[in-house]
């Protein structure tokens, strides 16, 4: 059925009035989808060699590999396999609250559409609730939005993923040759510049800052370096980064062999991997990698009208039009899923944002260092459900900078080397966000199989974990996705908080975490679990820690390392 109330026939032209919400750039490939609704019928592209559909719309089937692909009329039906209620995130045409959702098509499941849920309760959803399409015509689109679906039949079983998480590892490929690559280099250097929120410094002034304090701590000079890397690389990102390579090239004078810059790696902190890369293959010796962050200061000087905002237009993101602009809405509604089919509750979550701040009290750089309870971490305010306001990181201005070198030259450098033994790139699973893993933080599990792959080590012989938390989520998953426990077991082993704690089995984010500490995207973890190897995280440091984990991001895709202290 299509939602006609906002038509506006005066106009003349098919369009409705603008709602004001983002809406969809519209091209040749994917105009039958956002127009179908003019007669009231969904299209989804579908594969004519092997019948599957094809979501988004693609040039090539990726099961068959056949280019033979035409839209396709489906029902409408689907199943409710994700939902998060809104309560932050307001955007124009969208005011909080509302529901962002995922449902899977009932002719081919695997498809999966970010849409809203609407004439409905909120709190009378539930996952695997019957849903069928509405749309509403919105200037010259149509949006597919989705109700539950009449007489409110019982609940269905929510369709598996691709691959459950338990077989992931049966898709990482053997190594590609009898040696190892991260055998050939060592951390040297890590630096960190001011830390803190509003601090009204340039982002390239905190880059400059964390990486000279870097190349001193590695005991090099700047004529030393000869290759750079950055994560996200240039471009209009916001408070998320420093101009990328070109800027700080320019601004140190540098005359790098190898540089790499950009936001398609192994997580936020993949430049490092990137780097042990091109050690390890000889175009480099030193390589100094960074990550600047300035949000605290960006929104602030947007917010006094000091700086613009980029100007909006038409968007090619297919989760935005409903509202979904945040990592939040995603990971939300996958840590549903993991309450729904593993018992998980919010008190899990919980006892990772009390165990980071907990640690967080010992390190004097931690943005909140003071005591959290549960019941504060209960009661505060809702972001997207199920997350709260502690479940997610910290927004702030700051730079971390990490050297990568030649093993052979640790002897002649004045900082303790941190070796490496594995990392984790491997992408098993789906890259978009709405299509990707079920239960768990997309392109987590694959990585951390693919890194366990190229070891003898095993969990048992971790001794501290430094894990991405953007979100608690993104810790619950990789701490199972690492095998510290079972899939499905985090509640278990995460209750009480007794075994991530400083003295439990599994020290987990001992600086505090970018849920405390404050989101430096990854480079932070790597910078404490190199502090740890080294002995000197003072106050809060794992006696004896001589192998540590540290991932980074999930859904961008991640990348995991495996560090020891010993060659």
């Amino acid at each position: 059925m299509t939602d006609t109330a906002v038509a506006d026939p005066a106009r003349g032209d098919g369009r409705a009035p603008a709602s004001g919400r983002p809406l969809p750039l519209v091209t040749d490939e994917n105009r039958f989808f956002w127009t179908s609704g003019a007669d009231g019928v969904l299209r989804i592209q579908g594969c004519d060699s092997c019948d599957a559909l094809i979501h988004p719309p693609q040039p090539v089937c990726r099961y068959c590999r056949s280019h033979e692909l035409s839209p396709r009329e489906v029902s409408g039906q689907a199943t409710l396999v994700g939902f998060t209620v809104n309560h932050r995130f307001g955007l124009p045409g969208l005011e909080p609250p509302f529901v962002v959702a995922q449902v899977a098509l009932v002719e081919d499941p695997r498809v999966r559409l970010t849409t809203n849920v609407v004439d409905c309760e909120f709190d009378a959803l539930t996952l695997g609730t019957t849903v069928e399409v509405t749309f509403l015509h919105d200037d010259d689109v149509w949006l597919p939005l989705f109700t539950p679906t009449a007489g409110h039949p019982e609940p269905v079983e929510l369709p598996a993923d691709e691959i459950e998480p338990e077989r992931i590892s049966e898709y990482v490929r053997p190594m590609a040759t009898t040696t190892k690559f991260e055998d050939r280099v060592a951390l040297t250097g890590i630096g960190t510049s001011d830390i803190g929120r509003r601090l009204m410094r340039s982002p390239m002034d905190l880059t400059i800052e964390a990486c000279e304090r870097a190349v001193a701590d590695a005991g090099l000079t700047m004529a030393d370096i000869d290759g750079i890397a950055s994560y996200p690389g240039a471009g209009e990102v916001g408070g998320f980064g420093e101009g990328g390579v070109t800027s700080v090239e320019a601004a140190l004078g540098l005359r790098p062999t190898w540089h790499n810059g950009g936001i398609e790696t192994f997580g936020p902190s993949g430049s490092v991997i990137a780097a042990m890369l091109a050690v390890a293959g000889g175009l480099a010796r030193h390589v100094l990698c960074y990550r600047t962050l300035w949000e605290s200061t960006h929104a602030e000087l947007v917010k006094s009208g000091r700086l613009r905002q980029g100007m909006p237009g038409r968007t090619t993101k297919w989760q935005f039009p409903f509202g979904s602009t945040s990592a939040a809405h995603t990971l939300a509604q996958n840590a549903q899923r993991h309450f729904h089919r593993y018992g998980t509750t919010r008190e899990t979550l919980g006892w990772i944002a009390l165990n980071q701040r907990a640690n967080a009290e010992l390190n004097p750089t931690a943005i909140y260092r003071d005591p959290l309870t549960m019941d504060d971490y209960l009661g505060a305010r809702q972001i997207t459900t199920p997350f709260g306001l502690y479940d997610c990181d910290v927004p702030c201005d700051g730079a971390v900078a990490v050297i990568v070198s030649a093993v052979e030259t640790v002897g002649d450098l004045a900082a303790t080397p941190v070796f490496v033994e594995a990392v984790g790139t491997q992408i098993v699973e789906r890259i978009e966000w709405d299509q990707s893993t079920l239960t768990h933080e997309p392109q987590v599990l694959g990585p951390a199989a693919h890194m366990w792959s190229r070891t003898s080590l095993r969990p048992d012989d971790v001794d501290v974990a430094e894990l991405y938390d953007g979100f608690t989520f993104n810790c619950l998953s990789w701490i199972e996705a690492l095998g510290f426990c079972g899939i499905g077991e985090a509640g278990d082993f995460l209750d009480g908080g007794h075994n991530i704690a400083r003295d439990g089995v599994l020290p987990l984010n001992t600086h505090g975490g970018q849920l405390s500490h404050g989101r430096t995207h990854g480079m932070g973890l790597i910078h404490e679990a190199i502090t740890q190897l080294r002995g000197a995280g003072g106050a809060r440091q794992i006696p004896d820690a001589r192998v540590a984990v540290v991932s980074s991001g999930g859904l961008s895709p991640g990348g995991a390392l495996l560090l020891r202290s010993e060659p």
